[in-house]
């Protein structure tokens, strides 16, 4: 139901503003980024439990699972007006919102905002704009005079209490990791990244195995390519990635082959240039994402090992072995998956999560 107005990254986004601003992007087109002022913990409790259940039936479904759609209500009910919490050695009793970090509280806020938000999204799209929300966020673009959609968002400010937009208007915005700019009716986007963030990624001399460090550059510049517009964009993003990478002590070796091979996974075979740059850029855009197997738990058995650099070769080992003795046997039915545990080290040990009290 949802899916029409929401996105789960700025990657959807690029390809919703590309399609978009084919027939209706203009020298005046504005955008906005709406800030849903404490989402989490302004949901009403008994109303967002309502919402839940008002999406279910819309969705028109008896039972998820083996839960019927009554005990979810009631359950999700239970757990939303049972939130306590110790401050200052005082106990509170949470009676508005939910607790923050919460599956249910992110779940129960999606169904409320959902509700909430559509008269705007029929107002914004019958205008001919766009709108999208990531849970709190919210992004618009449309070719309204800025004054006008100031007034609107004053509006929309009334139609729950509950509910608190602070909006962000200009030919320039940042929505999620994405910057996006309007420079006389030309659309260009490039990674955005928040004035306090600092280039740490996983340390290449960290006990961790291979392919998790391979991974980084990898996903990283694959970003890089989607976000950004222009060549010249891509270039400044790929040296700032670089020079991160190699803060992190990755090998320059490493870099280029990820590099090499990410490009080479959409099949683009000679060195990005400024006259293919923008035709492989959309090969890329194109290519179709490979979704994420689901588990079934009932055929899988899960494996963890702590991680060292003794243990490389274990995977393949372990396979083998399992090949070996049990390819005949009914138990080869089960899949079994290995995971790594990171090594005990001195930070662990000196930081306790709960406390002991």
């Amino acid at each position: 139901m949802a899916l029409s107005t929401a996105v789960t990254s700025g990657f959807d986004l690029v390809k919703q503003l590309q399609e978009w601003s084919k027939n209706n992007f203009k020298q005046n087109t504005i955008f906005c980024t709406i800030d849903v002022t404490d989402l989490y913990t302004m949901v009403p409790q008994i109303e967002g439990v309502l919402s839940l259940r008002k999406m279910l039936n819309e969705l028109k479904l008896k039972q998820v699972g083996k839960l019927k759609i009554e005990t979810i209500i009631r359950l999700s009910r239970f757990v939303m007006t049972n939130n306590y919490f110790s401050y200052n050695g005082q106990f509170y009793h949470q009676v508005r919102g939910g607790a923050m970090g919460s599956p249910l509280t992110l779940t129960i806020s999606n169904c409320y905002m959902y509700f909430f938000e559509r008269q705007i999204v029929n107002q914004i799209r019958n205008s001919g704009g766009l709108y999208f929300r990531y849970i709190d966020d919210i992004f618009i673009t449309i070719n309204w005079p800025v004054r006008h959609l100031l007034k609107q968002v004053d509006r929309w400010n009334k139609f729950d209490e509950n509910i608190n937009l602070s909006a962000n208007i200009g030919s320039t915005v940042n929505f999620l990791d994405l910057n996006i700019e309007n420079q006389d009716g030309q659309l260009y986007t490039t990674v955005f990244q928040k004035p306090s963030h600092e280039p740490n990624y996983l340390p290449f001399n960290s006990i961790h195995p291979l392919h998790m460090k391979k991974n980084i550059p990898f996903a990283m510049l694959l970003r890089a390519i989607r976000y950004c517009s222009t060549f010249q964009l891509f270039l400044n993003e790929r040296e700032k990635l670089r020079m991160a990478l190699l803060l992190n002590k990755y090998p320059n070796k490493i870099i280029d082959e990820q590099f090499n091979n990410m490009l080479l996974k959409f099949n683009v075979n000679e060195p990005l240039t400024v006259n293919n740059y923008i035709r492989y850029r959309q090969i890329v855009i194109n290519s179709p994402i490979k979704e994420k197997q689901l588990v079934n738990y009932e055929k899988s058995i899960f494996v963890h090992f702590t991680y060292c650099s003794s243990m490389k070769t274990f995977p393949i080992k372990f396979h083998t072995i399992w090949e070996k003795y049990f390819d005949k046997s009914p138990i080869n039915e089960v899949t079994p998956i290995l995971g790594t545990r990171n090594v005990d080290n001195l930070q662990r040990r000196l930081i306790h999560t709960n406390s002991k009290n």
